[in-house]
């Protein structure tokens, strides 16, 4: 997995390509597709077709059904904005990773039952930054985290050095990506 994972809202699918090419130049081999648009699913396929040696995934998945269409889509990995016990199981089906949602001690005790040792961390900053990852780290050494939502080129390479942050996500490194190469 790459340690940069943006989050990339395409609302017309003719969007895809340009968003991916501007990425891969950008050196960034990873996308997280939202699941928040109409044209979600015909996004990820696209961007798998095209861009088959990036690692494309599915992003805002909160239900099983969404979690199927986006792996028929082709995501190789899932990520949610909370936990989902069915998404969990489609995935595991699957042989998918799935980055849940979880910021609380109980979502992380439900994430480890579920065997899931990396999540998603988010919104961080509501959530504490940093300090809390810090402070969830020490019952839950075996968790890794994807802090997202308040992550962004002021304080990256501060959650990056922590040894306990799997990867960042955000939607910065699309705009960043998008300005350097229009």
């Amino acid at each position: 997995m790459d340690k940069l994972i943006p989050v990339v809202v395409i609302k017309e699918l003719s969007e895809t390509e340009k968003v991916m090419k501007a990425l891969q130049n950008h050196g960034i081999n990873c996308a997280e597709i939202t699941f928040r648009t109409a044209c979600a699913a015909d996004a990820i396929a696209l961007a798998c077709e095209k861009f088959p040696d990036m690692n494309v995934g599915a992003g805002t998945v909160i239900n099983a059904e969404q979690c199927k269409a986006a792996l028929a889509a082709g995501a190789k990995f899932i990520v949610s904005p909370g936990l989902s016990v069915d998404v969990a199981k489609v995935c595991k089906e699957n042989d998918v990773p799935y980055y849940p949602g979880c910021v609380t001690p109980t979502e992380i005790m439900q994430a480890l039952d579920l065997g899931i040792t990396i999540v998603k961390f988010f919104p961080a900053n509501v959530y504490g930054g940093l300090k809390a990852l810090k402070a969830l780290s020490a019952p839950f050494p075996q968790i890794k985290f994807i802090p997202t939502g308040g992550v962004d080129r002021s304080n990256l390479d501060e959650f990056l050095a922590f040894e306990k942050v799997y990867a960042v996500g955000g939607s910065f490194m699309v705009k960043e990506a998008l300005d350097k190469y229009n």
